[in-house]
C-alpha cells in the first residue's frame, strides 16, 4: 500500500531554477515529498518566455503546485526573492481552504514597513554585473564569460524587476499559517528578521545562522532540521 507523503514545494531565489536546491535533499526525512517549482525562461522551462509581472509569477507557481498537491500536510520554503513569492502563495492556498502547515522563509526580511527594494533591474550591465558579484553565490566563470552572463543576467534582471514593482502587494497579508524565518548573520536587513512576525496569527521563529546572503548553501544540516521540525 503506497503510503501519501508529506510535501516540501521549493521557490527558488532570483536567477535559480528547479534545480537550485539539490544540495538540501538529502538533510530531510524519507517521508517529505521534495517538489521544487520554477519560474519560465529556465531549467526546464528554458524555452517558454521569461515572466516579470509577479501577480503572473504567483499565478503560474500557483497553477504548478495545485497540480501537484496530493492532500497531505505540506510547508512552502522560499529563498530571496522566494520568500517573498511564497507569501502570497501561502495567502493563495489559505483562500483555496489548503493551508499549509509551514511557511519557511529564508534571505528575506519580508516586506517591511517605509522599505523598498533597491531598482536593479534597469541598471546598466555594468552596474548589473556588480550588483549580481555583491550577492554572492553566482559563479566567477559565469559572470567572467560574456556569453553566460549575457544568458544569465536576463533572467536576474527579469526576477529583480518582478520584486521590485508592485512592493505593496504583500502588506496586507495576514497568514493563517505559521512562519519560521532563516538569515544569515552578514546580510544587511538581518536584525528585521522578527519582521516575518507580522504577516501571521500562528506561531512565528526563526533562527540566523552565520553566513552571507547564499548562507543557505553552508547551512543545508541545518535548514533540514527546521523543515522536518516545521513538519513535526
Amino acid at each position: 500500500m503506497s503510503i501519501t507523503k508529506k510535501q516540501l514545494f521549493l521557490l527558488h531565489f532570483a536567477g535559480g531554477n528547479k534545480y537550485s536546491y539539490n544540495f538540501l535533499q538529502k538533510s530531510l526525512v524519507s517521508d517529505i515529498e521534495f517538489i521544487p517549482i520554477e519560474l519560465p525562461g529556465r531549467g526546464e522551462r528554458f524555452r517558454e518566455p521569461l515572466i516579470k509581472d509577479k501577480k503572473e509569477a504567483i499565478r503560474d507557481l500557483f497553477e504548478q503546485m495545485s497540480r501537484k498537491r496530493n492532500g497531505a500536510p505540506f510547508i512552502i520554503f522560499g529563498h530571496s526573492m522566494g520568500a517573498i513569492l511564497a507569501l502570497s502563495l501561502a495567502q493563495l492556498f489559505e483562500d483555496h481552504n489548503d493551508k499549509p502547515d509551514y511557511l519557511v522563509v529564508s534571505g528575506n526580511p519580508g516586506p517591511l514597513d517605509g522599505y523598498k527594494i533597491p531598482s536593479r533591474h534597469n541598471l546598466d550591465d555594468d552596474a548589473f554585473k556588480a550588483s549580481i558579484a555583491e550577492l554572492g553565490g553566482v559563479p566567477n566563470e559565469i559572470i567572467e564569460n560574456k556569453d553566460a552572463f549575457t544568458f544569465f543576467s536576463n533572467i536576474m534582471r527579469a526576477d529583480f524587476e518582478c520584486i521590485e514593482k508592485d512592493q505593496d502587494l504583500e502588506k496586507d497579508i495576514t497568514l493563517q499559517s505559521s512562519i519560521y524565518a532563516i538569515m544569515g548573520d552578514q546580510e544587511a536587513l538581518s536584525d528585521k528578521i522578527e519582521n516575518w512576525s507580522r504577516f501571521t496569527t500562528a506561531v512565528f521563529d526563526y533562527s540566523i545562522v552565520e553566513g552571507n546572503h547564499f548562507f543557505i548553501h553552508n547551512h543545508s544540516k541545518t535548514i533540514g532540521k527546521i523543515i522536518n521540525y516545521c513538519f513535526v
